[in-house]
C-alpha cells in the first residue's frame, strides 16, 4: 500500500512539474496584466479607462498564448512552442472564457503532434526540399489541430470550467473555501502544491477575476503567513540546527516568497503541518468575511508579491490575513515545540525532503565527475523545473562563490532544464534532474548536488575552475 501511494504521489508530482513548466516561465507576464488591473480598472489605484483597454486582450489572447508556446516549447522545442500556440489560438476562439487549461492542454498536445509528424518525414525528404516540407508539414498540421481546438477542445474545456467553477461557487457560497487549506497546506509540503494552484485554482480564478475584478483563489496557496510562523516558532523554541537555521529561511520566504526552503521544518516534525493548517484557516477566514481576493495569481508567494496584484480596497483585510495567519501559526508551532521531545533533526529533513521531491522525477543517483581538461568556461547555469525558487538561490550561492574566487568574467545564471542554451559549459542540477539536463544539452558538463541551498557542494567546481587558470 505504501508503495502504491508513494507511485501516486510522484506521478502527481510529475503533472504538477510539467504544469509549473508551463506557467512559471510567464509568471512575470501574469504579474504585468495584474499590476496594470491593480492600477488602471475603474476600482483601481489610479483608474484610466484607455490603458484599461489593455486588461481584457492581454486576459484573453496574450496570456493563454505564452502558456501554450512554453508548453510547446517545454516539449519540443522552438518548433513545438511556433505550433503549440497556433494550436492554442483555435481553443482561444472557440471559447467564452479565457483559456489557460486549454492551452495547458493544446500546448503539449502539438508539440507530440509535430515530433512525430518529423519523425515520419525524417530521412525521407530530397535535399534542397528541407525549408519547404518543414515550413508546410507545420503549416498543413496546424490546420487541423486549430480546427480540433476550436470545435472540440475549446467547448470541452469550457464544459470542464463550468463544472469545476460551480463547485468552486458551492464551496464559496456554503462558506468552506477557509477549510481548503487542510488540503492545500499539505499538499505544499508534499510538492503537490502546483498540480492544486497552476493546475486548478489559478484557471478557475482567472475566470472569476475576469468577471468580478479579482479571486479568493489566486491568494489561497500563495499566502506567506503560514509557513512564516512556523519558521518564526523554530526560531524561539526550536533546537540545534533547526533553530539557527529558520530565521534566515523566514526572510526568504517572507520576503523573497520562495516556500521550498520551510518544507523540512515541517518534515521533521510531522505535526507541524497543524500549526501551518490552523495559520492558513484563519487567514481565510479573515479573506472570505472581507471578500477579499487578488486579480491575479501572486508569484513568488510573499508579503510584497500578494500585495502587488491586491485591489486598494482589499489592501488592509488582506494585510490583516497574512499577519493573522502568521501569528496563529506562530502559536500553535510553538506550543507543538514545547510539548515535543527530541531534538531537531534538520539535516534528515532535508534528504526526505530532497527525496520526496525526487520521487517525482524517478531518476537514478549519478556520481558526479568534473571534467575541465581543455575547456574555457564562461557560462554556468544553475536549472531546475521552472528556473526559480531554490535553483535560483543556488545560483545566487554560486555566483557570489565566483566572484569571491576573481572569477568575474563568469557568467552564473538560473534557469528552467527547457532554456538551457547551448554554448553553456556547465550546468548545475538537483541529482534527481541530472538525466533531463543531460538529455537537453548532452555536449555540456554537468554537476549534480543534493541540496542547492549547500555552498559547500559548488567548491567543487570553483577548485576545477582553478585548475584550468
Amino acid at each position: 500500500m505504501e508503495n502504491n501511494n508513494t507511485g501516486f504521489r510522484a506521478k502527481i508530482q510529475k503533472f504538477g512539474g510539467v504544469l509549473s513548466g508551463m506557467v512559471m516561465p510567464n509568471i512575470g507576464a501574469f504579474i504585468t496584466w495584474g499590476l496594470i488591473t491593480a492600477i488602471f480598472l475603474q476600482t483601481g489605484w489610479h483608474p484610466n479607462a484607455h490603458i484599461a483597454k489593455l486588461i481584457s486582450p492581454m486576459l484573453s489572447y496574450l496570456l493563454p498564448i505564452l502558456i501554450g508556446y512554453t508548453g510547446g516549447k517545454n516539449f519540443y522545442g522552438d518548433r513545438g512552442g511556433v505550433i503549440g500556440a497556433a494550436a492554442t489560438m483555435g481553443v482561444i476562439v472557440g471559447a467564452d472564457i479565457p483559456m489557460f487549461m486549454g492551452a495547458m492542454i493544446m500546448g503539449p498536445v502539438a508539440a507530440l503532434c509535430m515530433k512525430q509528424v518529423d519523425k515520419l518525414l525524417e530521412g525521407k525528404i530530397k535535399p534542397g526540399f528541407e525549408m519547404i516540407v518543414n515550413n508546410f508539414s507545420m503549416g498543413i498540421l496546424g490546420i487541423f489541430l486549430v480546427l480540433a481546438a476550436y470545435y472540440a477542445i475549446g467547448p470541452f474545456v469550457q464544459a470542464i470550467n463550468v463544472v469545476l467553477s460551480g463547485g468552486v461557487s458551492w464551496i464559496i457560497a456554503h462558506k468552506l473555501i477557509p477549510f481548503a487549506s487542510i488540503f492545500i497546506e499539505p499538499a505544499k509540503v508534499l510538492f503537490l502544491n502546483n498540480a492544486i494552484n497552476h493546475g486548478i485554482l489559478s484557471p478557475i480564478g482567472i475566470t472569476q477575476a475576469a468577471k468580478a475584478g479579482k479571486s479568493i483563489l489566486f491568494i489561497l496557496e500563495p499566502n506567506p503567513g503560514p509557513g512564516v510562523g512556523v519558521l518564526l516558532a523554530y526560531t524561539f523554541f526550536g533546537t540545534g540546527t533547526a533553530k539557527r537555521t529558520a530565521p534566515g529561511v523566514a526572510i526568504i520566504h517572507a520576503f523573497g516568497g520562495i516556500h521550498e526552503p520551510y518544507f523540512p521544518f515541517i518534515l521533521m516534525k510531522p505535526q507541524m503541518i497543524i500549526a501551518s493548517i490552523c495559520g492558513a484557516v484563519s487567514g481565510n477566514f479573515v479573506f472570505e468575511f472581507f471578500n477579499c481576493g487578488l486579480v491575479a495569481t501572486a508569484s513568488p508567494g510573499s508579503y510584497f508579491s500578494v500585495l502587488a496584484v491586491a485591489p486598494k480596497s482589499d489592501y488592509l483585510p488582506i494585510i490583516a490575513g497574512m499577519l493573522l495567519s502568521t501569528a496563529v501559526s506562530f502559536a500553535v508551532g510553538s506550543i507543538i515545540l514545547k510539548l515535543s521531545k527530541g531534538g531537531d533533526d534538520y539535516d534528515n529533513a532535508l534528504e526526505k525532503k530532497d527525496a520526496m521531491k525526487a520521487e517525482g522525477k524517478q531518476e537514478e543517483k549519478k556520481e558526479t565527475i568534473i571534467d575541465l581538461s581543455g575547456k574555457v568556461i564562461k557560462k554556468v547555469y544553475v536549472a531546475c523545473d521552472a528556473g526559480m525558487g531554490s535553483s535560483a538561490m543556488g545560483a545566487s550561492i554560486l555566483r557570489k562563490k565566483m566572484k569571491e574566487a576573481g572569477f568575474d568574467d563568469i557568467e552564473v545564471k538560473n534557469v528552467s532544464i527547457p532554456s538551457l542554451p547551448e554554448d553553456v559549459d556547465i550546468v548545475v542540477t538537483h541529482k534527481s534532474l541530472t538525466d533531463r539536463a543531460i538529455a537537453v544539452r548532452p555536449n555540456a558538463i554537468h554537476y549534480s548536488v543534493e541540496n542547492f541551498l549547500e555552498g559547500e557542494q559548488y567548491d567543487a567546481i570553483i577548485e576545477k575552475i582553478k585548475e584550468t587558470r
